[in-house]
């Protein structure tokens, strides 16, 4: 609980102390992502001609800043995840256990009907999803839509998400489809990877 009244209070923070060009390209980088950019394009446009109107003006830049900061945090009241919009999540083909020494750890995803959970770890991906399944059952998370035993590493911005040898190819291009699709539900996920 105080975890998350001090990540509240940081994220209120950072927009606030962040530059009002930044804070717009930030949203409006995340309403496209968000596939909810169409809902807020005429007030975007607004913000961004009268910032452009008046460069110097200190009151113009502010009342923008202050309106953005509203429409964040309407959003993030909404559920919305703001922190991801810079985030790409890429889909990479397979690989085997030789992509270890490239940084690249094992992953097991479960996709049910309340959300996406997923195990990381050294062992094996069947383990893995042993572990997973326990879990899942000791939590009664059921049923259990699909599973996918990937490789993942995280290079700055970007999480890499490949196939594993466990992993049929049809499975990984379903993935890929509901990772492009929604890219912001997988990625919301699996933010806590490193």
């Amino acid at each position: 609980m105080r975890k998350a009244k001090a990540s509240k209070l940081a994220t209120a923070l950072t927009d606030q102390f962040s530059d009002v060009w930044k804070l717009l390209s930030d949203t409006e980088n995340f309403l496209s992502r968000a596939r909810q950019y169409a809902h807020y394009e005429d007030q975007l446009r607004e913000w961004r001609s009268d910032l452009q109107g008046a460069p110097r003006n200190g009151d113009v830049s502010a009342r923008v800043k202050r309106e953005l900061v509203e429409i964040r945090k309407s959003l993030r009241l909404q559920g919305y995840d703001l922190s991801l919009g810079s985030q790409v999540l890429v889909f990479d083909g397979f690989r085997n256990d030789s992509c270890l020494r490239y940084g690249f750890r094992r992953l097991v995803l479960a996709i049910a009907d309340t959300g996406v959970y997923h195990l990381t770890g050294e062992d094996n991906h069947v383990v893995l999803c042993g572990f997973l399944d326990d879990w899942l059952e000791k939590m009664k998370i059921w049923p259990i839509r699909e599973r996918h035993f990937l490789w993942y590493r995280r290079n700055k911005n970007e999480l890499v998400l490949s196939g594993s040898d466990t992993e049929t190819k049809e499975n990984f291009d379903r993935l890929a489809q509901i990772g492009n699709a929604q890219p912001l539900l997988l990625l919301s996920a699996l933010k806590g990877l490193r």
